[in-house]
C-alpha cells in the first residue's frame, strides 16, 4: 500500500505523479493507495488519478482507493472515471437508542399537531368575529372541492354498504322470523357510526391528501417562505378556509351517507325481506333516536377536523423533492384514516358506554 501524504492538486502533480509512477511498477494485479493523509483535492489531482488509472488497466490491473476524508471522497465520487471507495456500512444503533429516537419523533410530530390545530382554531373563531376576516369566496370553492364532488363516491359507497348489511343479517334474522329488526340495524349502525366513518374516510383519501399535496409542493417551491415574508400566516391563509369549509360539509356529506345507506337497507327490506314500505319507515321512527343523529353529525365534525390537520400537518413538514411530495401525501392518508378511526372508538365509548 502506498500513501499520498498533503494536498492532491495542480501545485503537487508532479510530486503525486512520481509516487504513482513508482505504484506502477510494483509488483501485484491489485494497488492500493491509501489517501488518509491528503489535506485537499482539486480536479487537476483527480484527472491525475484518472490517466493513472486508465494506464493501470490497459495492463489488466486496478487500484484501489483506501481511508479517503468525507470532503475527498464526495470530491471522488462527482469523477466516474475515478474507483471511488466504496461506501463505509453504517452500524445499525442498539434497539434501545432506535426506541429512543422514536419516541421522540413521535413527540415532536405530536406537539407540532396540536400547535397546528391550536393555530388553526384560533385564527378560524377570531376570523368569524372579525370583519373580513374570512375569506368565503375560497371557502366557497374549497367546499366545492371537498364537498360536492364528493358527493357520488360517498352516496355509492353508503348505498352499497347498507344494502350488503341487509343481505348479510337477512339469514339470521330470518331464522327466527325477526325480519323487521333489519331495520334497527341498519338505521342505527347507519346514523350512529358507519354513516360517519365511511364520509371521513372517502374524505381521508380524497381531501386530506390534496391539502398534504398541496402544501407540501409549496413547501418544496419555497412559496410558503414568500407567504411569511409578506406577513401572511400560512396557517390563516391557507388552512383556515380548507378547516372551514371541510366542517361544514362533512356534516352533509354524513347526513347524505345515512340517507343513501338507509335507502340501500330499505331496498333489500322490501324485496328480500318481504317488508313493507310502511312498517319499515314506522319501525326507523320507533328505533332510531335524535341522540344517534347528533351523535354522528358531532363525530363527523371531529372527523373533519382530524383530517385537514392531519394533511395541513403532512404538507408542512415536507422536506425535498417530488418524491417527498408523494411521501407525504401517502403519509397524511394513512394517518388521516387511521385518526378518524382512532376517534370514532374514543367517541363510541364517551357516547354510549354503559348503554
Amino acid at each position: 500500500m502506498e500513501s499520498i501524504v498533503g494536498p492532491l492538486t495542480a501545485d503537487s502533480v508532479s510530486e503525486i505523479a512520481f509516487v504513482l509512477d513508482r505504484l506502477e511498477h510494483a509488483d501485484g494485479d491489485l494497488i492500493e493507495l491509501d489517501l488518509s493523509r491528503v489535506s485537499r483535492v482539486d480536479s487537476a489531482g483527480v484527472a491525475l488519478l484518472s490517466v493513472f488509472l486508465r494506464r493501470l488497466r490497459t495492463q489488466g490491473r486496478r487500484i484501489e482507493i483506501v481511508n479517503p476524508s468525507p470532503e475527498i471522497e464526495q470530491t471522488l465520487r462527482l469523477f466516474p472515471f475515478v474507483d471511488a471507495p466504496p461506501r463505509r456500512a453504517t452500524e445499525r444503533p442498539p434497539a434501545l437508542e432506535r426506541l429512543g429516537s422514536t419516541a421522540q419523533l413521535v413527540a415532536e410530530v405530536f406537539i407540532e399537531f396540536v400547535m397546528l390545530a391550536a393555530d388553526t382554531a384560533w385564527f378560524m373563531l377570531g376570523g368569524l368575529f372579525r370583519r373580513r376576516g374570512i375569506r368565503w369566496s375560497v371557502v366557497v370553492f374549497e367546499m366545492s372541492a371537498m364537498g360536492s364532488r364528493a358527493l357520488g363516491v360517498v352516496g355509492l359507497i353508503a348505498f352499497l354498504v347498507g344494502g350488503t348489511m341487509a343481505l348479510q343479517s337477512a339469514a339470521q334474522l330470518r331464522q327466527f322470523g325477526a325480519n323487521i329488526f333489519v331495520v334497527d340495524l341498519i338505521g342505527i349502525s347507519m346514523a350512529r357510526e358507519l354513516g360517519p366513518l365511511m364520509a371521513a374516510i372517502v374524505v381521508a383519501g380524497r381531501s386530506g391528501s390534496a391539502v398534504a399535496a398541496e402544501l407540501g409542493t409549496m413547501m418544496i417551491t419555497e412559496e410558503i417562505d414568500a407567504l411569511r415574508t409578506m406577513g401572511l400566516h400560512p396557517v390563516r391563509f391557507l388552512l383556515v378556509p380548507k378547516a372551514l369549509a371541510i366542517s361544514l360539509t362533512q356534516p352533509l356529506l354524513t347526513v347524505f351517507a345515512n340517507v343513501l345507506g338507509i335507502f340501500g337497507g330499505f331496498l333489500v327490506a322490501i324485496l328480500y325481506l318481504d317488508v313493507s314500505p310502511s312498517a319499515f319507515l314506522s319501525r326507523l321512527r320507533e328505533a332510531m333516536l335524535l341522540k344517534d343523529v347528533i351523535t354522528g353529525l358531532v363525530k363527523s365534525v371531529v372527523f373533519a377536523q382530524l383530517i385537514v390537520t392531519v394533511g395541513a400537518l403532512c404538507g408542512f413538514r415536507t422536506k425535498g423533492g417530488a418524491d417527498a411530495v408523494g411521501r407525504s401525501t401517502t403519509t397524511s392518508v394513512v394517518a388521516g384514516i387511521f385518526a378518524v378511526i382512532v376517534a370514532d372508538a374514543v367517541a363510541s365509548m364517551v357516547f354510549y358506554f354503559g348503554d
